[in-house]
């Protein structure tokens, strides 16, 4: 059987080879949204699962094809959950890592280490079609605490300062394979997956 197309709403194409790897034995093949013309749609959802939902819908309209959008960030507790789906852009305008790390650690200035608690959240969906009533939506959280300083130098966004318990170590110290077992996205994937092989039985 030929895999069909699936249109992943990210510029990332090592983000677009790694799911085309996990998701091509479930019958479809990713392609990058860097294939099409597009201008990118607004974000501006109070949910994870609800801009990933504009995500989706757009790359699905631009390309005509079936697509998939993920959208993920940070909520910390003592900040009332933020910076939630401001994550990106936390510090401001344009996104850097470095600076929304420092907003986030003058944030929790004073907190105690007991009450930093903070999960990563990664929601997926996967549209068959831009008007798709019935969308494919998967959430994955990764409980974990925020250190006082950055720890690692590995991942990207907030991993510097995400302490995962379990592993005593920050997502920046992890391997790539321990990560993507442990993390919001890798639950988030394993979630879709599992309902697409339902899907297809």
């Amino acid at each position: 059987m030929t895999p069909a197309p699936l249109v992943l709403a990210s510029q990332n194409p090592k983000k677009s080879r790694e799911l085309d790897a996990l998701l091509r034995p479930l019958g479809w093949q990713v392609q990058a949204l860097s294939g099409f013309t597009a201008d990118s749609p607004v974000e501006d959802a109070p949910t994870f699962v609800e801009n990933a939902l504009i995500k989706a819908r757009h790359a699905a309209r631009i390309s005509g094809l079936p697509a998939i959008a993920d959208d993920s960030g940070l909520e910390v507790a003592a900040l009332g959950g933020a910076p939630g789906v401001r994550s990106a852009r936390y510090a401001g305008e344009p996104s850097d890592d470095a600076a929304n790390n420092r907003r986030l650690l003058a944030a929790l200035s004073g907190v105690p280490a007991a009450e930093r608690g903070a999960r990563f959240v990664c929601a997926l969906v996967l549209l068959r079609h831009a008007d798709d009533p019935v969308p494919v939506i998967a959430v994955g959280t990764w409980p974990g605490q925020i250190l006082d300083a950055p720890r690692g130098d590995g991942g990207f966004g907030y991993d510097p300062l995400f302490l995962v318990p379990e592993r005593q170590r920050s997502a920046a110290e992890l391997g790539a394979d321990e990560k993507a077992r442990l993390s919001h996205r890798g639950r988030a994937l394993r979630s879709l997956m599992q309902q697409l092989a339902a899907d297809a039985r």
